[in-house]
């Protein structure tokens, strides 16, 4: 069990490249959801699709550097925009668990950055709309927003075992 706790901080670089193949996989999941089985995401999707998106560039951006130091400030980045990730899963799972009472479809993504400035809506994006609460699909009872948030902590945690080990000698 220890050889497999340690196999992270002896490989960084394939664990690394591990973790964008994953992140890339799950995007695709994703446009397949979208686009064979017809799920419209909603706004807080969107936002965890770009911290998707980000995690798996700096993943791979920080597996193809050898030096120690740059390998680590990119794991650093990476396990920022995972815990975001994380943050706005969870949002979109409590709002799942707790639909609000007044449901409302809302702008999309993109509407409500053409309509309002950035600095107002970005919070309109957490505060989800009717869509956000909405479950279309689940898989051993988790709904995607639940799967997303599992995956996203397992790369902030992942994140966090690699900036934590000890460099290999």
């Amino acid at each position: 069990m220890s050889a497999l706790l340690a196999w992270p901080a002896q490989r960084p670089r394939q664990v690394l490249a591990l973790v964008a193949a994953v992140c890339v996989a799950l995007l695709a999941f994703g446009m397949v959801l979208q686009h064979v089985v017809g799920l419209e995401p909603c706004p807080m999707c969107i936002v965890q699709r770009y911290a998707l998106i980000l995690v798996a560039v700096l993943a791979a951006l920080a597996a193809s550097l050898k030096s120690r130091g740059a390998r680590q400030v990119g794991v650093g980045l990476m396990g920022l925009f995972a815990g975001f990730g994380a943050f706005t899963a969870a949002r979109q799972s409590w709002l799942q668990w707790n639909p609000p009472e007044i449901l409302s479809c809302g702008r999309d993504f993109f509407g409500m950055i053409e309509a309002f400035p950035l600095g107002r809506a970005i919070p309109m994006i957490f505060r989800g709309s009717g869509d956000c609460s909405k479950i279309d699909w689940t898989f051993l009872g988790l709904t995607i927003a639940n799967w997303s948030f599992l995956w996203f902590v397992a790369f902030t945690l992942l994140a966090l075992g690699l900036l934590l080990a000890r460099p290999a000698r």
